[in-house]
């Protein structure tokens, strides 16, 4: 006899035709929902026999408190280094942690405080960037309101503006605005952007700042020096292949990725292509992942304190504030110079 595939709460919430977030909050019974929307997520558990998470049941009955961290794709050294720092500051209190990757899908990232909130955990922290969309807004606060007023603690990095939420800030537009100072500074006056997502705000952050100061300088960036990819390393490679599909004459002599894992992504298509760093192009990122130190050549970077963006989260998610405006603690960055920018060629 074959064996049933296991059902998730995803194939439930696509049979009833409903967003996971609705799902979740039926069957664990943590919100109100409209009637006809129940009894078709209840019909649809029940056509797929779908069965939760017993071992999630189990530890959310369990008496260790838990900490649920919810990232956009904890294979990112980026967020790897942040959520380092919160399991440091968890093991030193007796916490569970509980790490959930969204992929960038604010649905799901919605879904997941919602079944963050059914298993009782003690504190929510987001450590991915939010999301310049006020539906997701909106849904996210639906969720983050009743769970603070309850008892449960929140904390975000990055800049949460439409949540009312205590957030650690790294100073991505200052940094931004810094490495292009540093930039100008050796002579490059022909950049490129290898951007991810505009709808993220790290994204823009960072992008505003570095554009901002060059257009101090004299330097304006066009719209089309901004090349726009997934967040990730295949993201830089395939930004950077369209960077050097322009004529020669029309390339940059300097080219900034919004991220670490996007300039790796390019300077592997840079050496592809047969281009020397940062003989004919130089290139830098942003965040200092630590393994752009050990890259030939190594990497200019913003460098920012990764793990205690995550330390400094856990602080504010546990240690009450006084007040009832949001607390916001800012960390700025470095910029750290290496082999792959210098001086333009001739």
């Amino acid at each position: 006899m074959k064996a049933r595939p296991h059902v998730t709460l995803e194939d439930v919430a696509r049979t009833a035709d409903v967003s996971l977030a609705t799902a979740s909050r039926v069957l664990n019974g943590t919100a109100t929902v409209r009637g006809d929307l129940r009894e078709r997520v209840i019909a649809a558990a029940a056509e797929l026999s779908y069965t939760p998470n017993a071992h999630a049941q189990a530890l959310a009955g369990g008496s260790q408190p838990t900490v649920g961290v919810i990232c956009h794709d904890v294979g990112d050294p980026y967020f790897a280094a942040i959520a380092g720092g919160i399991m440091r500051a968890a093991s030193e209190n007796d916490l569970l942690v509980m790490l959930a990757s969204t992929f960038r899908d604010p649905a799901k990232e919605v879904a997941y405080v919602s079944t963050l909130r059914a298993q009782r955990a003690s504190a929510i922290l987001l450590i991915g960037s939010a999301f310049e969309d006020k539906a997701w807004e909106k849904a996210m606060a639906a969720e983050l309101e009743p769970y603070r007023r309850g008892g449960g603690h929140v904390a975000a990095v990055s800049r949460h503006r439409g949540l009312k939420v205590d957030t650690v800030q790294p100073d991505n537009r200052g940094g931004g605005a810094e490495l292009a100072k540093a930039l100008l500074d050796l002579g490059h006056r022909r950049f490129a952007v290898l951007a991810g997502p505009k709808s993220l705000t790290t994204v823009v952050d960072r992008l505003d700042g570095f554009a901002a100061e060059l257009l101090e300088h004299g330097v304006e960036l066009a719209e089309d020096d901004v090349f726009e990819a997934a967040f990730t390393r295949d993201g830089g490679y395939e930004a950077m292949e369209k960077v050097l599909a322009r004529p020669r004459k029309q390339w940059p002599t300097c080219v900034f990725a919004v991220t670490d894992v996007m300039a790796i992504g390019a300077m592997s298509a840079l050496r592809d292509a047969g281009v020397s760093v940062p003989g004919e192009m130089s290139i830098a990122g942003f965040d200092d992942i630590p393994v752009v130190r050990d890259l030939t050549p190594a990497l200019t970077t913003v460098a920012l304190p990764l793990e205690k963006l995550g330390e400094r989260a856990m602080d504010l998610a546990f240690k009450a504030s006084p007040g009832t405006r949001p607390r916001v603690v800012k960390m700025s960055g470095e910029v750290v110079l290496r082999r792959s920018t210098a001086a333009p060629a001739r």
